[in-house]
Parts: structure tokens; C-alpha cells; sequence
């Protein structure tokens, strides 16, 4: 069996699971979230507890007991805990304001860019270049995180651009200077 895939799933006070056919629903204080269950795939409540069970021991089922535990557990985090992701913003006159749902980005193009925020997924902006996302759902937090720092990805020379505050980039060294190799 899967290491992963045969522990069970704790939820926390005030987080409640129902199965509804293929379907599994989680709530709690920071929202409710839902899933298909893969066919076949077995997941009983028990105690404030989740177990999943796969249907056979066959290669492809094996790789997804461990996957569907843990999309379970990750839902079971987001409606108690939720999820946060932070971007930085590196670049001189670069920055971003919340009005709303809308964030409003100057990323030293012609024009300001206006990224609209799915339904649950909040930002708050400190000093105009740290952004900081909260969601319930993982799988929608990495998506918009993804999207914002497409907006400006980091250049790999000054390091201008849209990062992941845990992003380390490597720099690149620039020219060398124009009179340095003459013959």
C-alpha cells in the first residue's frame, strides 16, 4: 500500500465531511471546497476521520492512492487553516494596489495592468511590492500565484520582475565593458 495513500485524514474541530456518491465535501470556518472521487476509490468517515481505499492492487491505482489522501488532506487544511502564497515585486517604480477584487499592477509597461482575483482567493499588498494571497484552496492559490508572476516573470540580469518570496534567482553577469577587449 501507499505510505501515503493508507493514513487516515484528521480533521479538525469544526471542519465536517459528507459523501455524497462520487462526490466528497469538506466545511469549515474558512469555506467549503469539493472533489470528485475517482472511480472506485473508497472514502469512509469515521471519528473525525478519513481513510481512503483504493480498489485494486494495479500499477495506475496504486499511484493515485497517495494522491487522492492527499487532495483530501489538503482540502481538510484549507476550510481549518487556509493556504498563503507571497510575491515580491523587484524593479524601480514597479508596484501593485488592491481596489476590491482587482489588483492594479505597474510593471513598467505603456500601460497599468488590471489582474482580477477568482472567487476565494483574497490578497492584501504591504509597501506597494509585497503581495501576499490567501485562499482555502491549494490547487486555486498556486494557479493564481502562477498567473501574477507571469505578468512580469524576473530577468535573470537585474532581477527585475514578479518572484515567489522563496525564489532564489540566478543572476546572470552582463556585458563585460565595450573598450575591455580591443585588439
Amino acid at each position: 500500500m501507499s505510505r501515503i495513500g493508507r493514513q487516515p485524514v484528521t480533521l479538525d474541530k469544526g471542519v465536517k465531511a459528507t459523501i455524497a456518491g462520487h462526490l466528497i465535501k469538506v466545511e469549515g470556518p474558512k469555506g467549503k471546497l469539493e472533489m470528485p472521487i475517482p472511480e472506485g476509490y473508497k472514502v469512509e468517515v469515521a471519528d473525525s476521520q478519513l481513510t481512503v481505499q483504493r480498489p485494486g492492487d494495479a500499477q495506475d491505482q496504486r499511484s493515485k492512492h497517495g494522491l487522492v489522501r492527499k487532495l483530501i488532506f489538503n482540502m481538510a487544511t484549507g476550510v481549518s487553516k487556509g493556504f498563503t502564497r507571497v510575491l515580491e515585486i523587484n524593479g524601480v517604480g514597479y508596484r501593485a494596489e488592491v481596489k476590491g477584487t482587482n489588483i492594479n499592477f505597474a510593471l513598467g509597461y505603456s500601460h497599468p495592468i488590471v489582474y482580477q482575483l477568482p472567487p476565494g482567493v483574497t490578497a492584501k499588498i504591504e509597501r506597494q511590492v509585497i503581495i501576499t494571497l490567501e485562499s482555502a484552496d491549494r490547487q486555486l492559490l498556486g494557479t493564481v500565484a502562477a498567473q501574477i508572476r507571469e505578468l512580469r516573470p524576473p530577468e535573470p540580469y537585474k532581477g527585475k520582475g514578479i518572484k515567489y518570496s522563496d525564489e532564489v534567482i540566478r543572476r546572470k553577469a552582463g556585458k563585460a565593458a565595450a573598450g575591455a577587449s580591443a585588439s
